[in-house]
């Protein structure tokens, strides 16, 4: 389109469950999710942790290169909810 500007997506926040699923699927589409992002130079900010959903997204994610940020609720670092976070 004529006189139209796209703008990069640089980095996208996705919070999702720190378990994983009841249907394999939900893994899969989490692993891949980050594949994608790694793939298209797309950086991660997510819900922290390296367990479930979460720990799927972020690892693939980083794994493909790209920066990961965990933020983390200090209720759920007290209480070791979450695993290790991937990234800073």
């Amino acid at each position: 389109m004529e006189g139209s500007s796209f703008r990069t997506l640089e980095k996208i926040y996705v919070f999702c469950g720190a378990n994983y699923g009841k249907d394999e699927s939900y893994a899969k589409a989490a692993h891949r999710l980050g594949e994608v992002l790694g793939k298209r130079g797309i950086n991660l900010i997510y819900g922290g942790g390296s367990l479930g959903l979460m720990g799927y997204v972020s690892t693939a994610a980083a794994v493909h290169g790209r920066r990961v940020l965990g933020i983390i609720p200090s209720t759920f670092t007290k209480k070791n909810l979450i695993g290790k976070t991937c990234g800073k």
